[in-house]
């Protein structure tokens, strides 16, 4: 029994059930954890041995009602454990990770559960299922055999061994990975180091030299990804390496943090577990539940782009290194070059500084009367913030959004500044699910990397961070304005090769003229951002699709590669591997490396991501001719809005989601207008 005490124990009483993050200790999770698993096997058990015959609502509906306090525990802790882990909350993660994947086993593996389904499953035609019942029974159905539950006992023992030691390295890579970045974050003694870099950015990296106890120095600090935004900026070549060397260095450096034999494990289970399922390797396992299908579909599609955009990035490389040569002669083009003489040729022949930009960007402008003013324009949307409930961090901000109707969806979060306890990147989980059948509406949170700047300065963005606040708000949106019956099929939980479309979809948003007149104001004179400068930044937009194509491929293949071995392949050297399939894949440019390298590549180590960091572009081809579907619309208009949320967004998981695209555009996908987006030529 949990204590009546614990703030788990019952649902919250604050607004859309919003945790209540200020009665919540590091001490109360393992308890609720304890009290959920075993309120939910009780749950289980009740439901596989019911003596009635089965029914949707006695087996599947049950199914989706059970486990409320095992989910009100989990949806805070696995949010917190990503944006503000505690040492404490790092040691239950890591003795959780494998309960929580054998009482997953329990459930998926339990032959009487199964038969029920199965049952159902063969009568579904005669059930007189609505639609969204129909694709639920044939989501579990499908879920529980791709779980093993058709395996003999021996097998199926074998196989829960396996996702338990998966579960453990996964938990033990994404640990490693934040101790060995926040290890690794850039020292510098003399302001004269970080010459480029803006004024901003400057006291940013004084005030995290602070916040480590190094008065006087300066830090700069590491962000997921292999490019840091500093090197577009740095003048001092020494520093802009010590920074890439920083960066890729991440788990890869023999220490207690390595990350090494622990991607060789993964990838030899993950192997195993598949030929156990019957596939011939992870891949192939992960594909066929996405839209995609098949590793040769998804495969194919990044080999068919991979050389045109590869000859664009040696195309760019030899225009830089012209610049290169003039600065420092005799030199070789290095990725830590890149950046910065990128950003010399968009001043140079695009008259664009990105870096100058930043003053027009300041935070609470691009979110309210940009990222919400979009929101309002195409869906109706409010947002109301609320100072009257408590948060998980001081950072975080809570806004109610309210429909066009007046009726509340939900809360949004926004937890942009890094901190030591957050992982790098930038993400969208949920709190609590949206669901009819459990009464619920959704609390999402956007999880940024923004450095902090010293107290009462204004928090400015670069062109990219306001990039990632649209696509991540898209995400947001997918989950808010969900309107589906079951917690199965809300918001986000669709295939993975297609969660990053919408959101996607949200970052046209940015540079749309009537948005970005909004919001692009100078911080301090009110002055809109120039005309001029506007059609500079759209005549620059394709100037380096070259490389971040390649460097995104690089990394979607190198994904595949370690995820198309057989259980038999024997990999003995990381570096080498990874070498050897971006060569093989034909993206293997010197001074590009992959986005992601192997030993920091949490999305497919350590997240949802195995084998779909495809999924990216993937779902980018829908974006693209989404895009163009608004623009031939006429844009920011709510009958476009309401059409995409009607057809599409709301739906959620509940249809599948090319039947959805197919609705909302009329027709089904073409590839055309994401060729012509990143410069690579005709279909």
């Amino acid at each position: 029994m949990i204590s009546p005490d614990n703030p788990f124990a019952a649902p919250s009483e604050l607004p859309y059930e919003l945790p209540p993050f200020d009665r919540v200790a590091d001490e109360h999770y393992l308890p609720a954890f304890e009290a959920g698993l075993a309120e939910h096997t009780a749950e289980i058990e009740r439901i596989a041995a019911e003596p009635a015959e089965p029914t949707f609502d006695n087996t599947v509906a049950a199914m989706e009602r059970a486990g409320a306090l095992l989910s009100r525990v989990a949806g805070t802790f696995f949010n917190l454990s990503g944006s503000d882990a505690s040492e404490p909350i790092q040691e239950i993660q890591a003795e959780l990770a494998p309960r929580l994947a054998a009482h997953s086993d329990a459930i998926h593996l339990d032959a009487r559960l199964f038969a029920r389904i199965d049952v159902l499953h063969g009568r579904r035609a005669d059930l007189g299922l609505t639609p969204e019942q129909l694709r639920l029974l044939e989501r579990v159905h499908t879920d529980f055999r791709r779980a093993g539950a058709g395996l003999p006992d021996t097998e199926q023992e074998k196989l829960r061994a396996l996702n338990g030691e998966l579960s453990t390295l996964q938990t033990r890579f994404a640990q490693n990975l934040l101790r060995d970045t926040n290890d690794l974050a850039v020292v510098l003694d003399d302001a004269a180091e970080l010459a480029g870099l803006g004024e901003g950015a400057i006291a940013a990296a004084a005030s995290a030299a602070g916040e480590r106890g190094l008065e006087g120095k300066y830090v700069l600090t590491l962000t997921l990804p292999t490019a840091q935004a500093a090197l577009a900026s740095l003048e001092n070549r020494a520093v802009r390496e010590r920074v890439f060397t920083a960066s890729v260095s991440r788990g890869n450096r023999d220490n207690e943090y390595d990350n090494k034999a622990i991607v060789i494990e993964i990838a030899r289970l993950r192997a195993e577990r598949a030929a156990l399922l019957g596939y011939p390797n992870h891949a192939a396992y992960v594909i066929e539940d996405e839209t995609a299908k098949t590793l040769e579909a998804a495969s194919g599609l990044l080999e068919r782009l991979a050389p045109a955009a590869v000859a664009n990035a040696r195309a760019e490389a030899a225009q830089l290194q012209t610049y290169l040569e003039a600065d420092v002669p005799g030199a070789t083009l290095q990725p830590w070059d890149w950046a910065f003489y990128a950003e010399k040729v968009r001043r140079e022949q695009y008259d664009v500084d990105t870096a100058a930009l930043r003053p027009y960007f300041e935070l609470d402008r691009v979110l309210t009367d940009g990222v919400f003013f979009a929101a309002n324009r195409l869906y109706g949307l409010t947002f109301t913030e609320r100072h009257d409930l408590p948060k998980y961090h001081p950072e975080v901000r809570i806004f109610e959004v309210t429909d066009a109707d007046g009726s509340g969806l939900g809360l949004f979060l926004m937890d942009y500044y890094a901190r030591e306890s957050k992982r790098g990147g930038a993400w969208m989980n949920n709190f609590v699910d949206q669901s009819r059948l459990l009464g619920k509406r959704t609390v999402v949170v956007n999880v940024l990397n923004v450095s902090k700047p010293p107290a009462g300065e204004p928090t400015l963005l670069s062109l990219d961070e306001v990039r990632t606040s649209f696509h991540e708000f898209g995400h947001a949106l997918h989950s808010l304005l969900s309107g589906v019956e079951f917690p199965a099929f809300s918001g986000t939980n669709v295939p993975r090769d297609f969660v990053e479309y919408p959101s996607q979809v949200n970052e046209m948003w940015q540079m749309w003229p009537e948005v970005l007149a909004n919001y692009a104001k100078h911080h301090v004179t009110g002055e809109h951002l120039p005309p001029a400068q506007v059609a500079k930044l759209k005549d620059a937009e394709q100037y380096g699709e070259g490389f971040k194509t390649t460097e995104y491929l690089a990394a979607a293949l190198l994904d595949l590669a370690w995820h198309r071995l057989g259980p038999d392949a024997q990999v003995d050297d990381v570096q080498r591997f990874e070498a050897e399939a971006l060569e093989k894949a034909g993206v293997a440019v010197a001074s590009i490396p992959p986005r992601y390298r192997t030993t920091y590549f949490n999305h497919i180590f350590a997240s949802g991501y195995s084998a779909g960091y495809y999924s990216y572009i993937w779902s980018e081809v829908l974006d693209a001719d989404t895009v163009e579907w608004f623009t031939e619309n006429g844009g920011l208009q709510r009958e476009n809005g309401d059409h995409f949320r009607r057809t599409l967004l709301g739906l959620g998981g509940s249809v599948d989601p090319m039947t959805a695209f197919a609705t909302f555009r009329g027709r089904a996908p073409e590839i055309q207008p994401l060729l012509t987006r990143r410069g690579l030529g005709a279909a």
